[in-house]
């Protein structure tokens, strides 16, 4: 039988290795793009005279069109397939980010009004990337190996802060802070065309071969799921009573509310924690940059032991429910170290405290793979928009209530008491809401 085994497993391609890895590069750099105004914020909030208030606004500004757009940008994944909606996306988003470097040719009021609105059409374009992420897994990858996928993806996130933060931090100080914003959307048009020629379905890929293809099918791939391929659309797309279907189950409302609250974490780390290194804490901007690598590295280590965590519990205990809690309590509880940071002074020890609580961060961040495991195969991607739309309330309400909380204390001790409570409460979501994680079955509309 081994034999027989060892020979099947030889004769497997191996393409969905390469889609993960896609996968990984874009959300590194869709992380990037929404990071670069934390890395050029320091000096660009000198130069256009910003208080904390009005930088928290525009922090924010992503946020609000990003969430809203999320139930319409995953039913646009579902009509017509995952490859051509996400190029588009990629290709737009990127465009909008390098014009944040023409700022510079407004002044006052209307510079504000140009980056608020351009960093909302930022939010826009990349709605649809992380639905996609998630259909894209649950159409590839067996449930044996969805958590270490979906991990492995979502640590771009910490992987952009560790590549693209000290990069960004010594374009801002040796070339002013526009051109951060030029040279990422620059590579992000580039990552778009490179999308294009690599992404497809597992029935439509040319790489893939038949032992790759059944053995993703026998393992739970839903890879029907992206049919709609190349210009070809899918049957009608998601109903209201889908979406109200998924609204109503308390399964799922405790993955949103987990989500919004694990976000927090991820919202003040591409907003705020920059500037508390430089105000807070007395770097300079590159060293900011540098700075913010550790942490993120950590992040970036714990997302992926995360993966592997939760895929061995499933295969010791063949239950979807502990492989996938386990994790996301533990690490949510971990990043409770970020209050932390209060009681020391050292920065070293900031440091150290803030890559602890980043590593569980990482290790919790397992929504994306509850997603894939949760959503229902004709609605895909409105499943995912509609945890994104929860997860990514948090990218609006976090800037700004630690914007308001620093112009009332001019302290960032509260600040960090917030995101810290965001944790725990996002262990007690999955403890006592969320309930037994299976797929979500819909009634006939």
């Amino acid at each position: 039988m081994s034999a027989i085994v060892s020979t099947a497993e030889l004769r497997r391609s191996r393409v969905r290795l390469l889609i993960v890895t896609m996968l990984f590069l874009v959300t590194t750099v869709n992380y990037a793009d929404r990071a670069t105004l934390s890395i050029a914020g320091p000096a660009l909030s000198k130069e256009l005279h910003l208080d904390p208030v009005a930088m928290g606004y525009v922090f924010s500004a992503f946020g609000w069109s990003y969430v809203l757009a999320q139930v319409p940008g995953g039913w646009l994944l579902d009509r017509f397939g995952s490859r051509w909606v996400y190029a588009c996306s990629i290709v737009v988003w990127s465009i909008f980010t390098l014009m944040q470097g023409w700022i510079g040719f407004f002044s006052g009021g209307a510079a504000i009004v140009a980056l608020f609105a351009l960093r909302f059409l930022v939010g826009l374009a990349e709605a649809p990337s992380f639905p996609a992420n998630a259909r894209i897994v649950a159409a590839w990858f067996p449930s044996n190996e969805r958590g270490t996928a979906s991990a492995f993806f979502n640590s771009g996130q910490y992987f952009a802060t560790v590549i693209f933060a000290p990069l960004m931090g010594w374009i801002a100080h040796e070339f002013g802070w526009r051109h951060v914003f030029t040279v990422m959307g620059a590579l992000g048009i580039l990552m778009g065309l490179v999308w294009i020629k690599t992404m497809y379905g597992p029935k439509e890929h040319p790489g893939v071969n038949e032992a790759e293809l059944d053995y993703i099918k026998e393992g739970g791939a839903l890879v029907d799921m992206e049919g709609a391929q190349d210009g070809k659309t899918a049957s009608g797309g998601p109903t209201w009573s889908h979406i109200g279907q998924l609204l109503s189950n308390r399964m799922m409302l405790g993955v949103y509310i987990g989500q919004y609250c694990i976000n927090t974490l991820t919202y003040f780390f591409l907003t705020w924690f920059p500037v508390y290194l430089v105000k807070e804490r007395g770097l300079s901007i590159l060293q900011a940059g540098f700075v913010a690598t550790l942490p993120a590295l950590c992040g970036f280590i714990g997302g992926v032991l995360g993966g592997f965590i939760s895929d061995a519990i499933l295969r010791k205990t063949g239950s979807l429910t502990l492989a996938r809690k386990i994790p996301i309590v533990g690490g949510m509880l971990l990043s409770m170290a970020i209050i932390g940071c209060n009681y020391v002074d050292g920065q070293a020890l900031v440091v150290g405290l803030m890559a602890l609580a980043f590593f569980g961060k990482g290790i919790g961040a397992l929504g994306w793979a509850v997603v894939s495991d949760t959503s229902p195969k004709e609605a895909g991607g409105v499943s995912g928009g509609l945890f994104n739309t929860f997860g990514n309330l948090s990218s609006i309400t976090t800037p700004i209530v630690i914007g308001y909380i620093l112009s009332a204390t001019n302290s960032f001790n509260g600040a960090l008491v917030f995101v810290g409570l965001n944790a725990l409460v996002a262990a007690f979501a999955y403890l006592f809401i969320v309930g037994r994680i299976q797929r979500v079955q819909l009634r006939a509309s």
